[in-house]
């Protein structure tokens, strides 16, 4: 990476990294440490690892924000963190707070810059009002205006402005689609909830069946890896054409469910005649896999994987909100490559990259 281009130039970096032990957090904790960055990662658990040091916290306790950063001098913050509510309002109050209270916790800290990881429901909508109304035309541009309708992201994004203005620090904000990466006991997982869906399937002999819409199967779609993900807010938080932008981010190819599946299947060991695509109806994984889950501690047991828990680490419901959608979904990529971003990752190699790492932490066979 090259080097900040504020006049602190060379001076050490020390990231927090919030919401360390998710998805993106996760990658950013990597790709921060083989950078020679002094690491803080917050989480509710501390993990302190080789020269990453944890923090705990609860970020909806801003006494306990107060008190566990109250020593800590952060330069960078990476805020990827976000609790799910049971309706929007509670999910604005609730995420909204955590960033206010999150960054008031920092006031006196020398923060120069602060990354907010969001996504496309910034352009589809919120969960209770998914893809309803009138929305942009894809492929998704930033430049949209917001949708008619109450969304976190968007309190989120208003809660980050304030406190920039008030600490004078400089701002990005990133729009991922669905993000792939290494995590375990994560809400949102397409990638690890695929592989124990086909463990499943290859255990049983019964289909491995895809759950989405028409619409998705035929349609062209992106994703998100978690890596090139952390690689874009570390480049926006040291690049002067980063500062105070909101960016897309995916990998930066398109492809079809209908040509991913099969190759999905493949990467992790399900016989050809098991593989079935989209056949009239979506069919959700939370109806397909509620009488098979229930075989995943005997999976476990047989194979020696590390986590019979399969709530730890399929989320049924989030890859059928992913994969149900019936539009097309595309984003746009030209604001940050015109910037100066140009890492690309082919997602079908995301994905075997990613089941391999699962297979050698024995979390799939």
């Amino acid at each position: 990476m090259t080097s900040n281009s504020n006049s602190t130039t060379n001076a050490p970096r020390t990231a927090l990294v919030v919401g360390a032990s998710g998805i993106t957090g996760s990658a950013l904790v990597d790709r921060l440490s083989k950078d020679g960055w002094e690491v803080l990662a917050l989480s509710r658990r501390a993990v302190t690892s080789g020269t990453v040091r944890g923090i705990a916290a609860d970020l909806r306790d801003p006494a306990s924000l107060r008190a566990a950063l109250a020593e800590e001098r952060p330069t960078h913050v990476f805020f990827t963190a976000w609790q799910r509510q049971a309706t929007e309002a509670e999910n604005i109050a609730v995420n909204g707070a955590m960033v206010r209270d999150l960054l008031a916790a920092l006031d006196d800290a020398p923060v120069e810059h602060v990354a907010l990881v969001t996504g496309l429901k910034h352009y589809l909508g919120p969960f209770e009002a998914y893809a309803a109304g009138e929305m942009p035309d894809t492929p998704f541009r930033e430049e949209s205006e917001r949708l008619d309708t109450p969304n976190f992201y968007y309190a989120q994004e208003d809660e980050l402005f304030a406190a920039a203005a008030r600490q004078q620090f400089t701002w990005s904000v990133h729009r991922s689609h669905t993000v792939i990466g290494h995590a375990v006991g994560n809400a949102m997982n397409m990638g690890l909830t695929i592989a124990v869906q086909a463990t499943i399937a290859k255990h049983l002999g019964v289909p491995f069946v895809f759950p989405g819409s028409a619409a998705q199967w035929n349609g062209l779609t992106d994703m998100t890896d978690a890596g090139v993900l952390a690689e874009q807010m570390v480049w926006a938080s040291t690049e002067s054409a980063g500062r105070n932008e909101a960016f897309n981010i995916v990998n930066g190819d398109i492809f079809r469910w209908r040509w991913m599946w099969p190759r999905l299947a493949e990467m992790l060991g399900v016989p050809a005649e098991q593989v079935v695509g989209f056949d009239g109806q979506a069919r959700p994984l939370e109806e397909q896999m509620a009488q098979l889950e229930q075989h995943w501690p005997a999976i476990a047991a047989e194979h020696g994987l590390v986590e019979a828990d399969i709530s730890r680490l399929a989320s049924w419901w989030h890859t059928d909100a992913d994969l149900g959608r019936e539009m097309e979904v595309v984003t746009d990529m030209g604001k940050s490559r015109a910037a100066g971003f140009l890492s690309f990752r082919r997602t079908d190699q995301a994905f075997a990259d990613l089941f391999a790492r699962y297979r050698a932490d024995r979390l799939i066979p």
